[in-house]
């Protein structure tokens, strides 16, 4: 009995239910019949007009008609916030399921730790299944208090026995589902509204960074010439303001059965008048059949009765015409795995105008929004929800107004509210004088607190002008678009005294730019950590803007510590976030005093992403060390600097070694001197710091010194010729070579590769020649007086007088390898500027400027010192100065001696010590006599080259 009984019951409810669906489907008839008159009225042929017409309200009547009720809703649309709140309290559904995320769930009751408005992110760092180039993934839902999915989302938290149930695709399908070229684009869809000339300052903008979004009630027409069309009839300049003229106001305290009609309708409209994108389309209708799918599990699994149940959703996919859509559609979609890919969780803070920059909304119309949805509440008195215990928002009142009562509704099941909606004329709103006399004296003093000569008649020309565009435009009520536009007009004409136009002063005037925070509670470990290893600095850390940090270590020894994350931070975050006024980190140094800026509530997003990546932030600096040195772009200097960041930030000597023997790999597989410079510098500082602080030096740096010697002697000769390879490099190369030539050879390298090296190298371009010169200078085949006489030489020869600056670009390289070089690069600087022409002197000044600047650090300071050495200290003595290279050589004691011995027997006759040395390293016996010229002249006289050796050398 008991059987037959609930076979009975069945019966029954689905009879009842088929006879809801006629009379609900009837009661479209009439509307169905109007506008197929109209279609076969206006139309050459009924067919085309009537299908897309008559498919429309087929659309509405099937969501309607649907057993778990459909929601539409438009993205940040405050008409569908009220209506959510509205529903929910009349409702009161057991079940929500909303367009979002699936994977995000879990993530949501953190919202009660954060202030709107925030955005839940899906961040994967490292991919498996997708392209490295699309690397880090990134997706963003951002939310408002004006939104109807948080109205959702705080009730289903907040009403004990609610389940909230997301049914959208997962993050990693929603890059599984798209196809692109390079990689993931910066974002959804950018519309024509978005207005880069006005927005504000960029890190607002790119709260979002470089995520894609995912919009809930994504409604906006995609068929250009319908936006348009309905811009152009109108009178509107963006689509934001066209929605809010015709729809949201309208909708702004209409029924429930309305509202959804309406927007079923609108969704309808705009899906059927879509261009053919199959990309698109497809895409639309996986995630129409995804959310289904899962729905229809979930009902099966739980028991719900959909009636029950209430589906939240864009407008766009509620009228969806899949064959899965409904309870009791078709079960054939199948989901996919997801990829391989780990995917990180987490809050972000999130703005008006991030969400205005990342969904190509208007500049301004969320914080229209924003103050839309304030009127709302106040004009139809419905009570929204908040989360308990959300930051930035009011707790609700208890007993407090009870809400108004939606319109009734007339007798019957369904109604057909479409009808008598599109047959209403616009609701002219009568002129709110009071209001926009107010928002006219706020402007002007806006306008003249940013520089602009704004006065009271200003004020009035506003308020007319408003009043003016607005029956211009057929309303009777100025918007605030219209208000904007008067502003603009009348204030700020053709200049912008300050950072901020007019445009963007209404915008701050109408609620500005709200931004976001993420509590301490929901950040990720990363993060908390970092703010408790920086309490002892005493600053609000959470709080946007600049805020200065003074840390004395000598007085306050616990904020060394504060100064180790600092250092860390400034590596690992963007400009600004963590930026040294004063003090410097460099190898063997101990600050004793540090003076900071500190941004960091300003880049929260940053930290937060960073949490992503490890549990603290030497875990997340070591291992981009680590990807940086291990990378395929990796060069000897990038691996160096990771060797010299893990010494300075990390202190780890055990990921010190393993880098530098990464570093020695990268520099047997160079085959390029590009890095070069940057190479010795480093190897110098850290030669320096290992010396100085630790009892041996390591054995990779050994062999790295070792190893170079030997790769830098083979490419010595290719780069000499190469045009490549510029004089800075080769002079690098050669800085290496005879800065670590000691060293090299006690590892046991041999000087022969360095001898050969010079051997084979025959250079051609001028500043080239100028380094080998100095180069054998340095290795004594060459000495100075030949030296100098090939440069007299250079500008003696008028063929060679135009390229003599590009040898003394040379020469200034030069002090690179060859510091000793000081004096003489001097003297041929100062020949340049007396000898040579002006025609010549002067294009070549610049490059002597720019080679100086980028050599200045170390070039400079060796010239001034031996300039103020060389140079006269006072300008009286300098018209009587001769320089000491065209002074002549003084005349000898006794007669001259033979050959080029004279000047030398004069020498070792004064100095007789170091003839007796010589003469006994040359194997000579004998004594002095008391004639200097008598047997060291006679033996100088025979070796004139020995002699002139020995002068170069004593005379230096």
């Amino acid at each position: 009995m008991t059987a037959v009984q609930e076979g009975h019951e069945v019966q029954e409810g689905q009879e009842a239910r088929e006879g809801r669906e006629r009379q609900q489907s009837a009661s479209f008839d009439a509307l169905r019949t109007q506008l197929q008159q109209a279609a076969t009225q206006f139309a050459d042929g009924p067919d085309a007009l009537e299908g897309i017409l008559l498919g429309i309200v087929d659309d509405v009547d099937r969501a309607v008609r649907e057993p778990l009720e459909i929601f539409p809703v438009c993205h940040h649309s405050p008409a569908s916030a009220v209506a959510m709140a509205r529903r929910l309290r009349e409702k009161q559904p057991k079940t929500v399921y909303l367009e979002l995320c699936e994977d995000m769930a879990p993530l949501l009751p953190e919202l009660r730790n954060c202030r709107l408005p925030v955005a839940v992110q899906a961040f994967a760092s490292e991919v498996d299944g997708f392209p490295p180039e699309w690397a880090p993934l990134s997706v963003v839902a951002p939310l408002t208090e004006a939104s109807a999915e948080y109205q959702a989302i705080a009730y289903a938290l907040d009403t004990p026995g609610v389940e909230l149930v997301l049914v959208d695709r997962s993050s990693d399908h929603v890059f599984q589902w798209q196809t692109r070229g390079p990689g993931p684009g910066a974002g959804s869809d950018a519309g024509p509204d978005a207005q880069p000339a006005t927005s504000p300052p960029e890190e607002e903008a790119a709260l979002h960074g470089d995520a894609v979004g995912v919009e809930i009630g994504d409604l906006r027409p995609r068929f250009a010439e319908l936006e348009e069309h309905l811009l152009h009839h109108g009178k509107v300049r963006h689509w934001s303001e066209w929605w809010h003229q015709y729809v949201e106001l309208p909708l702004g305290d209409s029924d429930h059965d309305t509202y959804r009609q309406v927007m079923l309708l609108i969704g309808s409209l705009f899906r059927r008048l879509a261009p053919g994108d199959p990309e698109r389309v497809g895409v639309d209708e996986d995630r129409e059949r995804h959310m289904w799918t899962r729905m229809r599990e979930h009902l099966a699994a739980s028991g719900t009765d959909p009636a029950d149940c209430l589906y939240v959703c864009g407008a766009f996919h509620a009228a969806s015409r899949v064959a899965e859509f409904g309870v009791h559609g078709a079960d054939t979609f199948e989901i996919t795995p997801r990829s391989a890919s780990t995917w990180q969780y987490g809050l972000i803070p999130s703005s008006h105008t991030a969400i205005e920059a990342q969904f190509g909304l208007a500049a301004g119309s969320v914080s229209i929004a924003a103050t839309q949805w304030a009127k709302n509440l106040r004009r139809t008195r419905v009570q929204p929800f908040r989360l308990a215990g959300q930051a930035g928002t009011k707790k609700p009142a208890k007993g407090g107004r009870t809400p108004a009562p939606a319109p009734a509704a007339p007798e019957g099941a369904a109604d057909d509210r479409l009808t008598g909606f599109l047959r209403r004329p616009p609701v002219l709103d009568r002129l709110d004088e009071a209001e926009l006399l107010g928002w006219s004296v706020d402007i002007v003093r806006a306008a003249r607190r940013s520089g602009y000569l704004a006065s009271t008649a200003d004020a009035i020309a506003v308020f007319e002008t408003s009043i003016l565009l607005a029956g211009m435009r057929d309303r009777a009520r100025p918007t605030p678009y219209d208000f904007q536009d008067a502003a603009v007009t009348c204030i700020e004409k053709d200049t912008v005294p300050g950072r901020r136009d007019v445009r963007r002063l209404v915008e701050i005037m109408m609620g500005g730019d709200r931004i976001g925070q993420v509590g301490y509670d929901a950040l990720p470990p990363l993060a908390r950590d970092v703010h408790d290893r920086l309490a002892p600095l005493g600053l609000k850390l959470q709080q946007r803007g600049v805020q200065r940090a003074l840390l004395d270590m000598a007085a306050r020894p616990e904020v060394a510590r504060c100064s180790d994350v600092l250092w860390m931070l400034r590596q690992l975050m963007p400009p600004g976030t963590a930026r040294p006024i004063m003090g410097e980190r460099r190898l063997g140094e101990h600050p004793i005093q540090e003076s900071w800026d500190i941004a960091l509530g300003t880049h929260q997003r940053a930290l937060i992403e960073l949490g992503y990546e490890g549990v603290s932030i030497e875990q997340v600096l070591e291992q981009r060390l680590r990807r940086t040195a291990y990378g395929p772009r990796a060069t000897t200097a990038t691996v160096l600097q990771a060797v010299e960041d893990a010494t300075l930030y990390l202190r780890s000597r055990r990921l010190a070694d393993e880098l530098g023997t990464r570093a020695l790999e990268v520099l047997a597989t160079e085959r390029s001197v590009d890095g070069a410079p940057e190479v010795l510098r480093r190897v110098r500082r850290l030669l320096a710091y290992y010396r100085t602080g630790e009892p041996a030096l390591p054995g990779w740096i050994e062999a790295f010194v070792k190893t170079g010697y030997a790769h830098y002697c083979t490419l010595l000769p290719t780069a000499f010729t190469d045009e490549d390879a510029t004089a800075g490099q080769v002079a690098a190369m050669l800085g290496f070579l005879f800065s670590m030539e000691s060293l090299a050879l006690s590892l046991g390298c041999d000087r022969t590769q360095l001898e050969l090296a010079f051997a084979q190298s025959h250079p051609r371009e001028p500043a080239k020649v100028a380094l080998l010169w100095a180069a054998q200078v340095q290795l004594g085949q060459l000495s100075r007086a030949r030296l100098r006489a090939r440069c007299d030489e250079l500008l003696g020869n008028p063929l060679v007088v135009p390229a003599y600056p590009r040898y003394l670009s040379g020469f200034l390289h030069a002090l690179e390898p060859v510091p000793q070089l000081a004096d003489f690069v001097v003297e041929l600087v100062s020949n340049a500027f007396a000898r040579l022409p002006d025609p010549v002197l002067l294009p070549w000044l610049p490059t002597l400027i720019s080679t100086l600047r980028a050599g200045g650090a170390e070039a400079a300071p060796l010239l001034i010192r031996e300039a103020g050495r060389i140079f006269p200290g006072r300008l009286a003595a300098l018209d009587a100065w001769v320089p000491p290279w065209l002074a002549g050589p003084e005349p000898a004691a006794g007669p001259p001696a033979a050959g080029a011995g004279g000047r030398g027997a004069v020498l070792l006759a004064a100095h007789p010590a170091a003839c007796d040395a010589f003469a006994e390293l040359l194997g000579c016996e004998g004594s002095w006599a008391a004639d200097p010229g008598a047997r060291g002249a006679a033996l100088l006289g025979r070796h004139p080259d020995t002699a002139a050796a020995l002068e170069v050398l004593l005379t230096g």
